[in-house]
């Protein structure tokens, strides 16, 4: 059955965009949008009787895509990239992967059988071993597919032979994406409310060069941040054993 047409307001209530809206939203062409969704890097409009609309997720596809290509990845590593995104990911989820692309990242995961997995490896590994490497966030399963991050991959089977437990490589993950998320949503509030505002319409370039110079800063600055914790933890135990 066919959805009723809804009033371009209503959709702007709920968040939504018309396909012209979108492409002033990220910059991009109408033909470009359209030759992304057909290679499956963003997901077809939402229809609402013979309209199409696009959402918040939609919009941080495209800025992903454009991220990953002013790194220089060509389109098939592009793909392979956006193919390993979880199902369920929202866009704050998305915003964070886009976030954490270093400057200098100069590989991505790669599309591997069972069988090169283990020749890479050096090993054969069981299915607990590769589970394990999926709590790592070093393979990420897609159906019958592997996508090996083949630079982490030798710290993954070290890790292995010392016997690091699945368990707790699940449960670092889980804190990973939880700050994760709330980190990204409070840097996009704080970039939004004190910064964005000095840039005017005019200014859009302007703004996006600012954030090119921010990024690496803000991933060293977290790193930083992460062992300056890490360390006090461990003095905080010492000093508590």
């Amino acid at each position: 059955m066919v959805q009723p047409a809804i009033h371009p307001a209503s959709a702007a209530a709920d968040g939504l965009m018309t396909l012209d809206q979108l492409c002033a939203r990220v910059g991009l062409s109408v033909r470009n949008v359209r030759f992304y969704t057909s290679r499956g890097l963003v997901p077809p409009p939402m229809r609402r009787g013979r309209s199409g609309y696009y959402s918040a997720d939609h919009v941080a596809r495209l800025e992903l895509v454009q991220e990953l290509q002013a790194h220089g990845f060509t389109l098939s590593a592009i793909e392979r990239y956006v193919s390993g995104l979880p199902d369920d990911a929202e866009p704050e989820d998305i915003a964070l992967a886009r976030t954490m692309l270093a400057p200098w990242q100069s590989d991505l995961p790669v599309e591997m059988a069972r069988g090169e997995l283990d020749k890479r490896a050096g090993r054969s590994l069981t299915d607990e071993d590769v589970a394990t490497l999926v709590a790592l966030g070093i393979v990420r399963q897609r159906g019958d597919r592997l996508l090996v991050a083949r630079t982490q991959l030798g710290i993954g089977v070290q890790l292995l032979e010392l016997g690091f437990p699945r368990e707790v490589a699940e449960a670092a993950r889980a804190v990973y994406l939880t700050h994760g998320r709330e980190m990204a949503e409070e840097l996009h509030q704080v970039i939004a409310e004190k910064l964005a505002p000095r840039y005017g319409a005019d200014e859009s370039e302007r703004f996006q060069e600012v954030m090119e110079r921010l990024k690496p800063l803000s991933v060293g600055g977290l790193v930083t941040a992460y062992e300056n914790a890490v360390a006090k933890a461990a003095r905080g135990a010492v000093r508590r054993g």
